[in-house]
Formats: structure tokens, C-alpha cells, sequence
């Protein structure tokens, strides 16, 4: 459920308050953007224009710092994340392939991380350290290796009827 407003500048003003003893308070611009997302688990525009008020930064920098690291997200993640590796031995063994085959069954555009149904955020990695598995996924915190269309369909109908009829 989205949260007001209201409930995010609460949210993000108690995580200031964690963090507001350093000195000087910018420096603590990405461990703050760090435990607010974990708050939250993704940072909104209101929460990046709350914290850019109280660090006295501009919201320029705040949101160039939000988009520049990997690790924060702009966007709600859903609930199962798929990791797909980009590493040397996956992209020699067809990792964009695996990359455009998840987005097409899941109906998404190269612009979207998320299904229209909240259950699946995908994002690409340098390496899941799985390399004789190549080409790798991961969802969640199971690998899953030497993919192909044919499993990768298996694997995603075994998420989908777990989660069948609970909310995302």
C-alpha cells in the first residue's frame, strides 16, 4: 500500500534523526538515502525531496546520487527478484537472450524493471559467481543455471502458482 505524504516525511525525518549527529549532516547523504529505502524499500520522489530539505542539498544531487548507485531503487521491487547475470561466461552462453526472453514472457518493456503484476523485478549483474552455470539466474536467493526458454517457463509457472491469489 502506498503511503502518504504525510507518512513518508514521518518515516524519513525519524531515519534523519538516526543520522543527524554527524558532521557535517551531507555526509551522511547515502547512508541516509540507505536506511530510508530500507524503510520503505524503494525511495519516492517525496521521500528524495524530504531528504534534499532537511541535508540542505539540492534535490539535483540527492536524485543524482539515488540514480547513480545500483543498490537504490526509484521504484517498487516485487515481490520476487530476478538477478541475471551479465558476467563474461553467461554473455558467452546467451544471458541477453535469457534478458529478452524473461522481459517477453513477462509482457515488459526494456524500460521497465517490474511486472504489470508486482511479482517479478528484473535487474542485471556483472556476476553471481556461478560461472560453470552460465548462462544464471537468480531469484530471490536460489540459482537456477544453464537456462534456456523452455526451463525459464517452468521456473517462472512454479512462482506464479505459489503466489496465485495472494496480493504482490
Amino acid at each position: 500500500m502506498a503511503k502518504s505524504t504525510n507518512d513518508l516525511r514521518l518515516i524519513v525525518d525519524d531515519v534523519y534523526q538516526r543520522h543527524k549527529n554527524s558532521e557535517p549532516p551531507q555526509s551522511e547523504l547515502i547512508p541516509l538515502l540507505q536506511d530510508v529505502q530500507s524503510e520503505l524499500g524503494y525511495l519516492p520522489e517525496a521521500a528524495l525531496e524530504r531528504v534534499s530539505h532537511l541535508l540542505k542539498l539540492p534535490a539535483s544531487h540527492v536524485y543524482g546520487v539515488a540514480t547513480f548507485y545500483h543498490q537504490f531503487r526509484l521504484r517498487p521491487k516485487g515481490r520476487h527478484l530476478i538477478t541475471i547475470c551479465r558476467g563474461t561466461a553467461c554473455h558467452v552462453q546467451g544471458s541477453h537472450g535469457v534478458n529478452e526472453f524473461l522481459r517477453s514472457e513477462l509482457g515488459m518493456n526494456p524500460q521497465e524493471d517490474t511486472s504489470d503484476d508486482g511479482l517479478f523485478t528484473i535487474q542485471q549483474v556483472r556476476c553471481v559467481g556461478a560461472c560453470g552455470l552460465a548462462p544464471v539466474i537468480k531469484i530471490d536467493e536460489n540459482f537456477y543455471g544453464k537456462m534456456d526458454p523452455s526451463k525459464m517457463r517452468r521456473i517462472l509457472a512454479k512462482f506464479k502458482a505459489i503466489n496465485k491469489g495472494s496480493p504482490a
